[in-house]
């Protein structure tokens, strides 16, 4: 299966082609990266720290899309909306893993799947989508005697709080619960707020180093403690599993799919 990558000289991108490289059933379609990029014309894998591919960075994700049979994309919002364009266009599958997406970026991937299978996951890492199955189920188990806290930590350079992962984790204990979680999420804590209100969803942001990635989920009651923990020590964890969903798109009807569909959670 040809898989592309845009923006395949960032860091995931580099991580991306070096997990096509080790996954059987995985070829490099091609790489994209902005136009004016020094990277334009280099070969993707010399790139990325392996031999020579023969490919050439280009800088036109149209004609990326229009060779491969999926594309990844670890962009930035507004690219990825972009992409998710030329997806719908082309008929290529599209695995996006780009998160801080505003409601008219996420119509434009919504739209996208109408026509093409596109799996989204704020995380692609088995671990955390294990994670995810199990706080739902938690959520559903427990009452609103242990209050939700959600913990993350990432590194100093990471530009949107709170993560994509915790927000998801944060839909899935409203899900167990059966509530909004716009309803009750408290993002913010500052000042004299206040008793936390019953049923709220709290989140909590530490950034600094270069933490890849923690993740807590806390169900505190009065007598005891519940906390699930994901920990990820290598962002290649997130290429592996992002490259499995690619791998998982051919043959699927068009759709908006997540990971817990490929694994086989759902």
């Amino acid at each position: 299966m040809k898989i592309g990558i845009v923006g395949c000289v960032g860091r995931m991108g580099r991580m991306l082609i070096n997990a096509i490289d080790q996954t059987p059933d995985a070829e490099l379609a091609g790489g994209t990266e902005r136009a004016g990029s020094p990277a334009v014309g280099e070969d993707p894998a010399m790139v990325a720290g392996l031999s020579a591919s023969g490919l050439i960075i280009g800088d036109d994700p149209r004609a990326l899309f229009e060779i491969a049979d999926a594309v990844v994309d670890f962009t930035a919002p507004e690219a990825t909306a972009a992409h998710a364009k030329l997806a719908l266009e082309t008929g290529t599958a599209l695995v996006p893993g780009t998160t801080g997406l505003s409601a008219q970026q996420q119509a434009a991937i919504d739209a996208a799947a109408e026509k093409v299978a596109v799996v989204q996951a704020a995380n692609y890492s088995v671990g955390v989508n294990l994670l995810l199955g199990l706080t739902e189920q938690a959520a559903a188990i427990l009452g609103d005697d242990y209050d939700i806290e959600i913990l993350e930590m990432h590194h100093r350079h990471k530009v949107d709080a709170p993560s994509g992962t915790a927000l998801a984790l944060g839909q899935a204990a409203a899900s167990g619960r059966q509530v909004d979680l716009d309803k009750v999420a408290q993002r913010v804590r500052d000042g004299h707020t206040g008793e936390r209100n019953v049923g709220d969803i709290g989140f909590a942001t530490l950034r600094g180093g270069m933490v890849v990635g923690d993740h807590t989920v806390m169900f505190a009651a009065d007598q005891e403690r519940i906390e699930l923990t994901h920990k990820a020590s290598d962002r290649a964890v997130f290429a592996k599993g992002a490259i499995r969903a690619a791998l998982w798109t051919k043959g699927q009807a068009p759709g908006l799919y997540s990971m817990r569909d490929v694994l086989g959670f759902s």
